[in-house]
């Protein structure tokens, strides 16, 4: 999938049709109440190919939390960060060709509807698609969610252009406030996939496939309690140079990160890329774009 191409004004009709505004609520946006069928992750694949309208596409997956209280971050996706990310990367270049997928990440361990996942688009349809997903709002209060089937997902659902022709790495974050649960078994892979695997899988085994074939990242959403930072900790002992964060009253700046975040892991230069922003959005994302390290060497300060 991939045809088209995305403009501000398709945004401003979707916008305007479907009445995505900052006063909506999450059960505005997101009215489906059970997830449609063509979301779900059983037995299938997602495809990036390339086209006409996109000669050398660029996969990017962005997975976010939708257990308990994280509607809210469906609806900043929604609402606001995604158009905006989605407009940076097409103005500012700093890969060809975008081709986006989201996903709703839960918990496998308690939830029905773990991982929902939409095509890979590049028009309007990412925002169409999105908006179709299913809140669940579930969670264990098991110690952790399930980022990790997203990067089973990425490694083996997906085919992309950009790897099989060009050995060129996609893009993949997810986002959550929460820490991940340390591996996948056995049953959970062949409930959520349909997979029959000879033997459960390590956080460190599959990032190690997701990466792969893609850059992979995780933005924690900072509150303000001392065990926020406990966990922001943890994923970057996991994930050393491509784990950062973003206060939960910055969630309006989330498209900044990420697009300042494939900008630095295509070799522009940090001092670049917030030189690039307006004053206030290059504070807000300063500290967190510090820690993002593409030679997982020791996060820097970056001065501009």
């Amino acid at each position: 999938m991939g045809y088209g191409s995305y403009t501000a004004n398709d945004w401003t009709k979707l916008r305007k049709s479907k009445g995505l505004n900052k006063s909506c609520t999450v059960e505005n946006v997101f009215t489906n109440k059970i997830p449609p069928a063509k979301y779900g992750c059983r037995y299938i694949t997602r495809e990036s190919r390339d086209s006409a309208d996109s000669p050398q596409s660029t996969p990017i997956i962005i997975g976010f939390d939708v257990t308990s209280s994280m509607g809210f971050l469906a609806k900043e996706l929604a609402v606001n960060s995604l158009n905006k990310t989605i407009l940076s990367l097409y103005e500012n270049h700093p890969v060809s060709f975008p081709h986006i997928l989201c996903s709703a990440i839960g918990d496998c361990k308690s939830d029905r509807f773990p991982l929902q996942v939409t095509q890979f688009e590049a028009d309007i349809r990412i925002i169409e698609q999105l908006t179709g997903l299913y809140i669940e709002g579930g969670g264990g209060g098991n110690g952790g969610e399930s980022y990790n089937l997203l990067w089973y997902f990425a490694a083996k659902h997906t085919k992309t252009d950009c790897f099989e022709k060009r050995r060129k790495k996609g893009f993949l974050f997810t986002i959550g406030e929460d820490l991940c649960h340390e591996g996948l078994n056995v049953s959970e892979i062949e409930n959520v996939f349909g997979d029959k695997v000879p033997y459960s899988l390590s956080n460190t085994e599959l990032l190690r496939e997701a990466e792969e074939k893609y850059h992979v990242f995780h933005i924690h959403i900072e509150t303000e309690n001392s065990f926020g930072k406990n966990i922001l900790a943890k994923w970057q002992r996991l994930m050393p140079g491509k784990a950062t964060f973003i206060r939960k009253n910055d969630t309006e700046y989330l498209s900044h990160l990420i697009t300042s975040v494939v900008s630095v892991t295509e070799g522009i230069q940090p001092k670049d890329v917030l030189n690039s922003l307006d004053p206030a959005s290059a504070v807000r994302i300063m500290e967190p774009l510090a820690l993002i390290d593409t030679q997982n060497t020791q996060a820097k300060t970056i001065t501009f």
